[in-house]
């Protein structure tokens, strides 16, 4: 029985090779957009999962809050981790992390460095809480002496080839020297640590040995005990913290107590974050590198299931519109003695024959563009084929879809009457089944959400690009590592500046864009004591006199800094922001201090540090447009990690080569390496612009999909009401009147699901723009793109078959009557 169905359901496709070929390309396009999809959903949802006691494993972040400053952050206090595995008895293992930037890497008997950017310090004990590997090295003797560095393998096989690299040496910087201890295998890409470089703790011994907990500068990991109690864990962390605290009010806000702070809405408490959460869960304001997204998650797992449907609603629609055609092969079956239970397993035998078929093609295409989506994504998936597992879960879900799909056409095919079918009698209802409306109105209210989420997506990315950020970005250079030039950086910035279509340049590693240095502290107004209403927490940045005009900043109130006034090397310029949170005004000598610190990073009680208000400077974004301008100040000092050098022509070429040539009269041996300011703002926004590409593509996948399905209706269509076609055109009705009429019904199904998905789309796109405090408004216009979008899609795709169907002869479909 099984190969006659075969047989049988083999003759159907080929008989009707068009709807056949319709169905195979929808859904084996459906599956491999989902298929792609799955593999890259479950890749973001796997991080971290592979080490060995992730469940256990936790990651201490803190809130802060004093006045109107409040702080998110992934890191905490240097001593929190010592008092973790001190006092907590429920606390087996705790390591710091602590990012510390690039540097220039180079062997010591080599004259050549390179530019490295994936080193961190790490405690002891890295390799006992994490499951990295490590390859070559003592386990338990890792990171616990100064100046020892661990390698990746990837770095050990760049570094020395085929040597063993134990016990030898790697310079840093040009004068610092670490000894390789050990190597570990290259950290998998879903790990949200990806480090090439480990640098014991223990060679900061001034930052490591800090004893201050306000100071927050470490990533702090710890593991529990399977028995441990999360909340009490929490509670003594933070009971710690409180008596700290109370320290530092009493000495900064002149006896203030912890219970009045915290009356007044102010804290400073931790939380911790299962290591598993860590990658898609975290909105910080500094963290560790770079995170995913939760929401893009779930958002690219709907769009996965959606095309899906759309491909299966595909297959629905066709079959139960070709009913009129099998008709008679129904009444014929059931006339010589057929069951229904026997039409149905024909029927379901047709359907899942071509969803297998479907599914082989849609593996195929995947093989052939899952090169391309990696790139588009940054991830290196791949279709584990040779898995048993794999394909035999591709082969269920196959048949799955076939009868999901076939099921409703299926048991509405062998429900007919033999006796109306042999009469020709369904013919004339076919083409209005309210079921197979619903299905295309589901297609264009799909596809009317994907048109209108990627319409905002790429005018909130051009709002991004064009909006006055108050900074020029265009034809700007950012040259790094100048500092390596020693003693020789102001000549050389001098020399720099003598170059033909250089405008200015400017020392400072404080860039106004995400991954350059950034440092804060909490100051007030001098002549008040300090207090909840007037401190101000804020970032300071150390830059040269040249900084503001380099930059293209706009200085409002007083002046910019003068290098040939020696007080200004104490003075400072604030932001509009800050200088409205400080609450002075215009015109006034204003001056804001904060407490001094000895090297320890300890309260030198009594002593303060006070700055002269030189200037104000507009207001600039220095973060993310996800987040509001905070107050910001800048203080002349030395930061000679980036020269920003300002062009004024496009000859970008020649003026590179001049720089170049110019730096390597200084110092050959030294890599050469620049960015484009304009090309780093852009890497900001880069996780956004990647989702609206793979938005656009898999949206014009589903709309195509439901086009081929519409195609296929309009044909039907088209051919069951032949007759009546050819009837108007004998009384006299026009080409345009028929394509008109052919047409009006698919519109008005379009037009309903544009009102069905307006709503959920204003909602969406909403939710989407709460992360961003510069925004688009949802305009009216957005919906009306989407909507005659939709409206010229489904013209376009049924115009042919109406054309058709109206310039067809009347004779031919009125012969046989």
């Amino acid at each position: 029985m099984l190969k006659n169905y075969l047989k049988i359901a083999w003759r159907n496709l080929r008989k009707h090779k068009l709807y056949s070929a319709i169905n195979i390309v929808g859904l084996s396009v459906g599956v491999a957009c989902s298929l792609m999809i799955a593999l890259y959903v479950l890749h973001e949802m796997s991080y971290d999962n592979f080490h060995k006691n992730a469940d256990n494993i936790y990651r201490l972040n803190r809130d802060i809050k004093v006045g109107e400053n409040y702080y998110h952050f992934a890191i905490s206090p240097a001593p929190v981790a010592s008092f973790l595995k001190e006092e907590i008895p429920e606390v087996t293992k705790a390591v710091r992390l602590r990012t510390v930037g690039s540097f220039l890497v180079k062997r010591p008997e080599m004259s050549q460095s390179f530019k490295e950017t994936k080193l961190i310090c790490a405690d002891s004990g890295f390799f006992d809480l994490f499951s990295f590997q490590l390859l070559k090295g003592n386990p338990s003797q890792q990171l616990k002496e100064p100046n020892t560095i661990v390698l990746s393998q990837k770095m050990a096989d760049k570094y020395f080839l085929d040597e063993n690299p134990l016990n030898k040496s790697l310079v840093l910087d040009g004068d610092e020297t670490y000894k390789i201890t050990g190597v570990f295998e290259n950290m998998p890409e879903n790990s949200h640590i990806k480090y090439d470089f480990l640098i014991s703790m223990s060679s900061i011994p001034d930052q490591a040995s800090n004893s201050s907990w306000t100071s927050n500068n470490f990533f702090t990991y710890y593991e529990l005990r399977d028995d441990a109690n999360l909340q009490n864990v929490i509670d003594k962390i933070n009971q710690k913290s409180d008596a700290e605290l109370a320290i530092i009010l009493n000495t900064m806000m002149n006896g203030k107590t912890l219970e009045e702070f915290k009356a007044e809405g102010g804290t400073m408490d931790f939380f911790m974050q299962p290591l598993k959460d860590v990658y898609l869960q975290s909105d910080f304001t500094f963290d560790i590198g770079t995170m995913g997204n939760q929401n893009y998650v779930i958002l690219f797992g709907l769009i996965a299931v959606f095309i899906i449907i759309l491909a299966s609603i595909n297959f629905m629609n066709l079959s139960t519109a070709r009913s009129a055609n099998r008709g008679k092969e129904v009444g014929v079956r059931k006339v010589l003695g057929s069951y229904r239970s026997n039409l149905v397993g024909q029927f379901l035998t047709e359907s899942m024959l071509l969803s297998v078929f479907s599914f082989a093609v849609g593996l195929f295409l995947v093989v052939l563009l899952l090169p391309y989506f990696n790139d588009l994504t940054d991830k290196h998936l791949v279709l584990p084929l040779s898995s048993p597992a794999f394909i035999v879960t591709m082969l269920l879900s196959s048949l799955m879809v076939g009868v999901l799909a076939g099921l409703y056409p299926s048991f509405y095919l062998s429900a007919f009457n033999p006796i109306e079918t042999l009469k020709g009698r369904l013919s004339t209802g076919s083409g209005n089944s309210t079921i197979r409306s619903g299905l295309v109105v589901f297609q264009f209210f799909i596809s009317i959400l994907l048109i209108i989420g990627t319409v905002a997506i790429y005018k909130q990315l051009q709002f991004i690009q064009n909006r006055n950020i108050g900074f020029e970005k265009d034809q700007v250079i950012l040259l790094n590592d100048p500092y390596m030039l020693g003693d020789k950086t102001a000549a050389f910035k001098e020399e720099v500046k003598k170059l033909p279509n250089v405008v200015s340049a400017s020392y400072s590693g404080f860039i106004p864009v995400s991954g350059y240095n950034r440092s804060d502290n909490t100051y007030w107004p001098v002549g008040q004591e300090a207090s909840d209403n007037n401190l101000v927490g804020i970032q300071m940045w150390r830059v040269d006199p040249d900084y503001v005009s380099t930059m293209g900043m706009k200085i409002t109130e007083g002046r910019d800094f003068n290098k040939e006034i020696a007080s200004d090397s104490s003075g400072v310029i604030l932001n509009e922001r800050a200088f409205e949170m400080f609450g002075f005004k215009k015109g006034e000598n204003n001056a804001i201090q904060t407490n001094a610190f000895d090297q320890s990073n300890n309260l030198i009680e009594g002593q303060f540090e006070q700055h002269k208000v030189l200037g104000v400077v507009e207001d600039f974004n220095f973060e993310s447009m996800k987040e509001n301008i905070g107050p910001l100040a800048l203080f002349m000092g030395r930061s000679t990690s980036s020269l920003v050098i300002k062009l004024q022509s496009d000859e970008i070429a020649s003026t590179l080569a001049n720089i170049e040539a110019k730096w390597n009269e200084f110092d050959a041996s030294l890599p050469f390496s620049y960015t484009f300011l304009d090309e780093e703002f852009a890497n900001m926004y880069k996780a956004e612009l990647k989702l609206a590409q793979v938005f656009t593509i898999f949206a014009g996948l589903a709309i195509f999909i439901g086009c081929l399905g519409l195609f296929a209706l309009a044909s039907f269509m088209a051919e069951q009401r032949a007759k009546e076609i050819g009837i108007r055109k004998v009384l006299g009705a026009s080409v345009n009147g028929i394509v008109l009429l052919l047409s009006k019904q698919f519109s008005r199904l379009v037009i309903l699901a544009f009102l069905m998905a307006v709503p959920l789309a204003w909602w969406g796109i909403s939710k989407w723009l709460e992360g961003y405090n510069y925004k688009i408004n949802i305009g009216w216009e957005l919906f009306a793109i989407a909507g005659i979008s939709a409206f010229l899609i489904a013209w376009l795709t049924v115009a042919y078959h109406s054309i058709k169907a109206a310039i067809s002869n009347p004779v031919d479909s009125l012969k046989n009557e």
